[in-house]
């Protein structure tokens, strides 16, 4: 999935057919993503117990603005009004997460946050709207964690009852699940540097975190099928690794990067192996791959931006805010120029999402499953303007862009399937707080009213067949 050379990718001349709506095919999957821990709020309410993101926030320097998410967008009071939003949209289908903190404490299941999730199901449901549930999205138990977390391999039979308890529940209802989001960003952000929840700084020694979280999900398959679950796949994030130059020192730290980004949460998946530059860490974990790659049905992809790696030690820095690197990485994150850029400094390159489809599709074959689209989106604040609206054209470009690309991709004949844009509102951005906003709904931080900016209604109209990207 990197590119030989730099040049081989940018500069890329734009796209100048756009695309529609129907030329995605009538079985497409239209839809919005969002994350409970990020919007849900009622963080002290209906029997919720705390997490390791509770925790997290508590402490002094670890969220821009000391900002917590006790209430973030209140979407545990307001679930039917973003319902509504939705159906106004046109979207086909819902990507939420369950919130592991509301439905299990240490000792018991808490029936109020199952009957939350029953209602928001129904709701979703008398909209004409389809439930695509992930059942994990880094909102870690604070007794799990505890126990030693996603650092100790028996978490993943925890997570195997608590997948069994939602199958359960709710597969009378909900037909598509997702069971992990993003392992990559909990294992390196939560793990190896500490930016995330739970704050821990293992270094590379992380990778050991990734192979539980992989453990958890084939357990996790294997729950749902029991349970008489047919649709199942998994939200990892993934980007096009770029090398800065045509070295030898380049390609050696470009094939780690995309090993550890990349390959890590791919490959076991796919082909029930390890990676080969991460291959002598994690020899010992062999007996679990027959588990780990269990077969899924479909393959989610999030994508967000390119990602520039040079040699060891050339310095740098990353695109998720100011991550303290560990010593003696095998790589180095070079600029990428040239490009526009979103509030949060990543570069805006449509075309680079065509080449990771591609790139998955020529890399594992007939093992690669249907793709889905769960996120893909920008962050992009504008002020409310005097006439009542919220003016994001850079992120209409952006929208416009990346789902050309995914045309371009199905053009070049990669079986994608569907497309989540995140985010359906303004949410708490982990690390950064209130500070970002990738929402195509604004929330007011105190009235909690729901604005849609241009964006909603760029989409709403693409979705109608009135708009053209």
């Amino acid at each position: 999935m990197n590119a030989q050379t730099m040049g081989s990718i940018y500069p890329t001349a734009p796209r100048t057919a756009p695309v529609t709506r129907d030329e995605f095919g009538a079985d497409f999957t239209w839809g919005v993503s969002t994350a409970s821990y990020q919007i849900e709020g009622a963080a002290a309410e209906g029997g919720r117990v705390r997490s390791a993101w509770d925790d997290f926030v508590t402490i002094p320097g670890h969220i821009r603005g000391g900002d917590t998410a006790d209430v973030a967008a209140d979407h545990f009071h307001r679930y039917r009004e973003d319902v509504e939003l939705m159906r106004e949209l046109g979207v086909t289908a819902y990507r939420f997460s369950f919130a592991w903190p509301r439905i299990q404490s240490e000792s018991r299941v808490i029936t109020q946050g199952l009957d939350f999730y029953d209602r928001l199901v129904d709701e979703l449901a008398g909209a004409g709207i389809e439930p695509v549930p992930t059942i994990f999205h880094w909102d870690t138990p604070s007794w799990v964690e505890a126990r030693g977390g996603w650092r100790t391999r028996d978490v993943a039979d925890r997570f195997a009852d608590y997948s069994t308890l939602l199958a359960d529940r709710f597969s009378d209802r909900i037909q598509r699940w997702m069971t992990l989001n993003e392992p990559v960003a909990l294992t390196m952000l939560g793990h190896g540097v500490g930016l995330h929840a739970p704050g821990h700084t293992m270094g590379l020694d992380a990778v050991e975190v990734g192979a539980n979280l992989l453990l958890a999900h084939g357990k996790s398959v294997a729950a749902l099928r029991a349970a008489g679950v047919t649709s199942i796949g998994i939200a990892n994030a993934h980007t096009p690794v770029w090398p800065v130059d045509d070295t030898a020192e380049t390609r050696s730290a470009v094939a780690f990067y995309d090993a550890l980004q990349n390959g890590l949460f791919m490959q076991p998946l796919l082909r029930g192996s390890w990676p080969a530059p991460l291959r002598e860490a994690l020899t010992h974990r062999d007996e679990d791959l027959a588990t780990i790659s269990a077969p899924i049905d479909w393959y989610g992809v999030n994508y967000y931006h390119p990602t520039a790696i040079g040699p060891a030690g050339a310095g740098g820095t990353p695109l998720q805010g100011e991550i303290p690197l560990p010593d003696g990485l095998p790589f180095s994150f070079g600029p990428i120029e040239g490009y526009p850029t979103s509030d949060f400094g990543w570069p805006v390159v449509p075309r680079a999402l065509t080449e990771l489809l591609v790139g998955m599709r020529d890399t594992y074959g007939d093992a690669l499953p249907p793709i889905m689209i769960t996120e893909n989106g920008t962050s992009n604040t504008v002020e409310r303007s005097e006439d009542g609206r919220f003016r994001d054209d850079f992120r209409i470009e952006f929208l416009a862009g990346h789902l050309a690309a995914v045309r371009d991709a199905q053009d070049a004949g990669v079986d994608v399937q569907g497309y989540f844009h995140w985010s359906l509102m303004d949410n708490f951005e982990w690390a950064e707080g209130y500070s970002q906003r990738f929402g195509i709904v604004d929330i007011d931080p105190v009235t909690q009213d729901r604005t849609p900016k241009d964006s909603y209604h760029w989409y709403r109209s693409f979705l109608t067949g009135s708009a053209r990207s």
